[in-house]
């Protein structure tokens, strides 16, 4: 061998190799968190925007009813993916979103209601796409739970484990 080659040893190498592994192991589990916590609040973004979408299709050709997600895209009151979030669609970033609501021809004692429940498409993995439901009702107070669920049966929030209102966010 020459005495004055120029280059990289094998060692030197390695030791970039692994400080770059080390950079990588701290920086994406902050990555996943941060797309996480994006996700979680766009769904919340997106419960407030179906929240005025219903109250709008009720008053005006709802007749005072209020409709299910295809119905909101049907009457072009929410945009074709958030009207498509179903679970038999696909989800609009990270979250599946479920709608039950009530009729004022089917009840006469109450007035209609709506509730409409966002849970994540994937939970509890490392790659989650959130780690908390959101659920919002008629009255337009959010809500989230972190172990289970929300049900929106009869346009009314139920379940959901252990529930708290989200506030400011």
């Amino acid at each position: 061998m020459k005495k004055n080659q120029k280059g990289f040893s094998l060692i030197e190498l390695l030791i970039v190799v692994v400080i770059i592994g080390i950079i990588a192991a701290i920086a994406i589990p902050n990555l996943l968190a941060a797309r996480r916590s994006a996700n979680e609040g766009s769904a919340i973004s997106a419960l407030r925007t179906l929240h005025g979408a219903e109250v709008t299709f009720a008053s005006t050709s709802g007749n005072g009813n209020y409709t299910d997600l295809a119905g909101l895209k049907t009457a072009n009151l929410v945009d074709s993916t958030l009207g498509s979030a179903t679970a038999a669609g696909s989800a609009k970033s990270g979250y599946f979103f479920v709608a039950g609501k009530t009729d004022t021809s089917t009840t006469t004692a109450e007035p209609a209601k709506f509730a409409i429940q966002a849970s994540p498409a994937t939970f509890g993995t490392v790659t989650a796409t959130g780690t908390r439901y959101f659920g919002i009702a008629t009255d337009g107070v959010l809500y989230t739970s972190t172990d289970a669920a929300f049900t929106s049966t009869n346009g009314a929030l139920a379940g959901g484990g252990t529930t708290s209102k989200v506030l400011n966010n």
